[in-house]
C-alpha cells in the first residue's frame, strides 16, 4: 500500500465493477478474484468499491458491506481500499461512512450529491460532515455530467482546508480549474476520466482511478512513468496506443462495457442490474473491434 504523502492512494487505480450471479445477487468469490486478479496482475495500487462503475445507486448498504468485507480479505494487506459512501443524502453519506470505516478501508470516496443540485456551500457542509464522521482520508469525485454541480475552485481551496480531505477524482473536463486547484492547494488529483489521463497528468495530476484500468492496469502504470519520468514522447506514445480502448468501453455506459469485457476474458462480472441493460451482441462485436485496435484480444 502507498505511503506516500503526494499520491495517499496510490498511482494505478480501478473503479471496480460489482460482479454479480446470473439472478442479479452480488457474487462475494467473483469479488474477491476480480480484486486480486487487478492488484496481482494489472499493477493496481488499489482500488474504489462502489464508485459509478461499481453500480452503488443499485447496491443496498448491506451488499455493500459484504464486498467491503471480501475486497479487505482479498486483497487489503497489499492495496489500498476505498469505499464510495457519497449520496445526495448527507445523514446516509455519514452512515455510510462510519459503516466503511468499522470494516477497516483505507479511504472514502465522496461524490458531489447528485440531482437535488445543492449551491457551493451546501456542497462544502455536505463534504466537510462526511469528512468529520471519521478518521480516514477522503477523495472527493467531481464529475458534473452526472451530478449537474461542479465543485468550483474556491470550494475545493476551502474544502482542502479540512485534514481528512486530501484528494480530487476529476471528471469535470476543466483543466484550467484544475491546474488553479493544484496552484492553490495540496490536494492529490486523480484522473477520473480516462480520455484525459494523459493532460491531467501533465498539468499534475497523482494518478488515475480507471475504468479501463480493469483491461489495462499495466500500461496506465507505464503512462503515469512516464510523466512522472519526463519522457513525454513516450507518454504521447502509450496514451495514443490507449486511445482504440478508451473510445471502445465509453461507446455506452462503461460498467455495461466492461462487464461484457471481463465475461469475455473469463474474469468474473455477470450482468448488469437495471435500470443498465448488458451489452448488445452488436455492441460486443464493435468492442472486440475496438479492443483489438487497443491490442486488447477479448
Amino acid at each position: 500500500m502507498t505511503t506516500d504523502p503526494a499520491r495517499p492512494f496510490g498511482r494505478v487505480l480501478t473503479a471496480m465493477v460489482t460482479p454479480l450471479a446470473e439472478d442479479g445477487s452480488i457474487d462475494l468469490s467473483g469479488a474477491q478474484e476480480l480484486a486480486a486478479h487487478l492488484v496481482d496482475r494489472q499493477s493496481h495500487d488499489g482500488l474504489v468499491v462502489f464508485g459509478t462503475t461499481g453500480e452503488s445507486p443499485t447496491i443496498s448498504d448491506g451488499e455493500q458491506h459484504a464486498v467491503l468485507e471480501a475486497v479487505l480479505d482479498a486483497v487489503g494487506d497489499r492495496a489500498t481500499v476505498i469505499a464510495g459512501v457519497g449520496t445526495n443524502d448527507t445523514a446516509h453519506s455519514i452512515e455510510k461512512a462510519r459503516s466503511a470505516a468499522r470494516l477497516g478501508v483505507h479511504g472514502l470516496l465522496v461524490v458531489t450529491p447528485y440531482y437535488n443540485k445543492p449551491p457551493q456551500a451546501g456542497l462544502l457542509r455536505h463534504f466537510t460532515a462526511v469528512a468529520d464522521s471519521t478518521d480516514l482520508p477522503v477523495m472527493l469525485y467531481d464529475i458534473p455530467p452526472r451530478s449537474v454541480v461542479p465543485i468550483e475552485v474556491e470550494t475545493l481551496v476551502r474544502a482542502a482546508e479540512h485534514p481528512n480531505i486530501v484528494a480530487v477524482k476529476d471528471a469535470k473536463g476543466d483543466l484550467g480549474a484544475v491546474m488553479w486547484t493544484l496552484a492553490r492547494t495540496d490536494l492529490a488529483y486523480y484522473s477520473g476520466e480516462d480520455m484525459l489521463n494523459l493532460p491531467l497528468l501533465a498539468v499534475g495530476a497523482v494518478g488515475v482511478v480507471s475504468v479501463v484500468g480493469h483491461l489495462v492496469g499495466t500500461r496506465l502504470a507505464e503512462l503515469i512513468a512516464a510523466v512522472e519520468a519526463g519522457d513525454l514522447v513516450r507518454a504521447r506514445a502509450v496514451n495514443q496506443a490507449l486511445l482504440p480502448v478508451y473510445t471502445g468501453v465509453f461507446r455506452t455506459q462503461g460498467t455495461i462495457m466492461i462487464k461484457a469485457a471481463l465475461r469475455e476474458l473469463g474474469l468474473p462480472a455477470g450482468p448488469v442490474r437495471p435500470p443498465l441493460v448488458d451489452a448488445t451482441p452488436e455492441e460486443l462485436e464493435q468492442l472486440r473491434m475496438d479492443l483489438a485496435a487497443g491490442d486488447v484480444t477479448l
